[in-house]
């Protein structure tokens, strides 16, 4: 049996997922989910059900029986491939290195599953129909909050315009799709040259039906945010071009050698 703790946003709960699905294959064992996390937790809540994931939920009484592992660092640590069955899971384990070898079981289980609405089936249509661009700006709390904004810091607009420009520079008739958490900001702020549509029509309620947007979309400029790192992530073009924040944490504490897999392109 494998139990892992989630915790975070829908990008935080793909990565603890993602680590218990390998051991969960590897063992041809159980994975449970542990959600304990989110009866004090309300900045977030459990978002995987929105997706083609496989888990069975688990009673705290198994917990006991378990090995607990605790994260103990941010960068890659092969041990975590080599755990034995029965162990019971605590961190973020944010680097592809940790299910690199179940690709495939990945990115069947975070297909986006629940049905899309008329609205959102109208931009993926017009995404699908374009050579489409994603463009995530994270703000919310990274902004409001003062512990939030110290540690994570924001994508710059040189960061963006830099990520634009190569984008122009290296794709045909791209055509921007810009997605946030503060869309008046990005209309404000994020100003292209190019065809540009604004999404604005989910909330924090449904971001899953942006995830599914913007990894349809062709090419993507992410954010220092989980959410588009999985976005980019799940991107099925063998073509794409995806951009990334070479600085991903303010703070310098966490080593992040392991975070941006290879073949994404670092501003």
């Amino acid at each position: 049996m494998i139990i892992v703790k989630l915790i975070g946003g829908l990008g935080n709960q793909m990565f603890q997922y993602a680590l218990g699905k390998y051991l969960a294959v590897k063992h041809d064992s159980k994975l449970k989910l542990d959600l304990s996390g989110f009866e004090s937790y309300k900045a977030w809540k459990f978002e995987l059900d929105n997706l083609n994931v496989q888990y069975e939920s688990y009673n705290p009484d198994e917990i006991t029986s378990l090995n607990y592992i605790q994260e103990k660092q941010f960068h890659f640590d092969s041990d975590m491939l080599n755990l034995s069955d029965n162990v019971h899971l605590d961190g973020y384990w944010q680097s592809e290195k940790y299910f690199k070898e179940i690709e495939e079981y990945i990115r069947k289980d975070f297909s986006v599953v629940t049905p899309i609405n008329k609205e959102n089936q109208s931009l993926l249509d017009l995404i699908n129909s374009t050579n489409s661009v994603s463009l995530h700006v994270r703000r919310g709390d990274y902004i409001t909050n003062p512990s939030a904004n110290a540690f994570h810091g924001t994508c710059s607009l040189d960061y963006y315009n830099k990520s634009v420009e190569h984008i122009i520079e290296n794709i045909d008739n791209p055509h921007f799709f810009l997605f946030s958490d503060e869309s008046e900001w990005v209309k404000d702020n994020i100003l292209i040259n190019k065809p540009v549509t604004v999404v604005d029509i989910n909330t924090i309620d449904n971001g899953y039906d942006d995830l599914r947007l913007m990894y349809n979309c062709k090419h993507n400029i992410i954010a220092n945010s989980s959410f588009s790192w999985w976005a980019a992530w799940l991107n099925n073009n063998p073509q794409k071009i995806v951009i990334a924040p070479d600085k991903w944490f303010l703070s310098p504490v966490h080593d992040t050698k392991d975070l941006i897999p290879q073949g994404w392109i670092k501003l």
